[in-house]
C-alpha cells in the first residue's frame, strides 16, 4: 500500500477544535488559517487545554470572509477573517515575545463568558514575526501560535498501534495532527529526515514531546489519564513521551488528501 496522506486538518483558534479539509494551502507560517487565532489572558499569554481544556468545546468554521465561533449555550460569534482595526498588542507564547491584534470587546466578553475568565481573542498578522523553534532546519523559519513548528505528522499505524494497548481506543483529534500518513508501519514516521507530500517537501527536525492535551477527550472536553498514561510505557524517553513528527516545509504549494509521499532522506 503507498504511502498516501489520508487526513489534512487545521486548528484556526489555538486549542479550539479542528477543521478537516479535502485540501489546503501551504504557506510560510504552515497551513492557512492554522493558529492564526488564540485566547490569552488579558496580559497576553497564550491559554490552551492544559489548563482550561473545556476549549476543546469551542467550534469553529471559516466561511468566505468571516471566522464563526460557536460553544455550548453561547450564540455565534462572527469575526471578520482579516481585522479592519488593528489595535496592536504583544502576546506570549511559550516564551516567545510576538506580536498580536486585539480583536475587540464584543469577542473579549465571548470567550470570557465561555471560559468563565478574564481573556481576550487575538489574531496574528502579516506582519508578525515568530520564528520556529531553535535548531539550524528552522533558522529562517515562520511560525503562527502553534507551539514550535508550523506542522505535527502522525501515522494512522501508529495510533493503531496505542489503540491496540488501550482497554478504549482513542481517535487521532486527541494528538491534533496537521498531517495525518497512512501506508506505512507504526512509528515509520521516526525515521524520517526528509519527505515529499504531493508538491511539497517536509524537513522532519524533531519528534514531538507530548503534554497533557492528548488527555482531553475533543468531544467532552474532560480530562483522563489515557492514552498518556498507556503511551509512558513503550515512549517515553530523555524525560519526555513522544508521539508523531514536527515539520517544516521546504517550499509553498498545495496539499490535498490522497496525495502520495515519498521518503527522500533517513535519520
Amino acid at each position: 500500500m503507498p504511502l498516501t496522506l489520508s487526513q489534512l486538518n487545521i486548528y484556526p483558534v489555538k486549542s479550539a477544535a479542528g477543521l478537516s479539509l479535502s485540501q489546503a494551502t501551504v504557506e510560510a507560517r504552515g497551513l492557512q488559517f492554522d493558529r492564526r487565532w488564540m485566547v490569552a489572558d488579558l496580559q497576553g499569554k497564550f491559554m490552551t487545554q492544559r489548563k482550561f481544556p473545556r476549549l476543546a468545546l469551542m467550534q469553529v468554521a471559516i466561511e468566505e470572509d468571516e471566522l464563526r465561533l460557536e460553544a455550548p449555550d453561547r450564540p455565534a460569534l462572527r469575526l471578520p477573517l482579516v481585522p479592519a482595526h488593528l489595535d496592536h498588542i504583544e502576546v506570549e507564547v511559550w516564551g516567545d515575545l510576538t506580536q498580536a491584534v486585539s480583536l475587540g470587546a464584543e469577542a473579549q466578553q465571548w470567550v470570557s463568558d465561555f471560559l468563565q475568565v478574564p481573556c481576550q481573542l487575538v489574531y496574528m498578522p502579516d506582519t508578525a514575526q515568530r520564528p520556529t523553534a531553535h535548531g539550524k532546519l528552522g533558522e529562517d523559519k515562520l511560525v503562527s501560535f502553534a507551539d514550535a513548528y508550523p506542522f505535527l505528522l502522525i501515522s494512522e499505524a501508529s495510533l493503531a498501534h496505542l489503540n491496540d494497548r488501550l482497554e478504549a481506543p482513542v481517535p487521532m483529534n486527541r494528538f491534533r495532527p496537521n498531517l495525518v500518513v497512512s501506508g506505512c508501519e507504526a512509528h515509520a514516521e521516526d525515521s524520517w529526515a526528509q519527505i515529499r507530500v504531493g508538491e511539497i517537501v517536509f524537513e522532519l527536525p524533531k519528534g514531538c514531546d507530548r503534554c497533557s492535551i492528548p488527555g482531553v477527550d475533543q468531544a467532552t472536553g474532560i480530562q483522563h489519564k489515557e492514552p498518556l498514561k498507556t503511551l509512558a510505557t513503550y515512549r517515553r524517553w530523555d524525560s519526555a513521551i513522544w508521539f508523531g513528527q514536527n515539520l517544516l516545509q521546504q517550499n509553498l504549494g498545495q496539499l490535498q488528501v490522497g496525495d502520495r509521499i515519498e521518503v527522500l532522506a533517513r535519520k
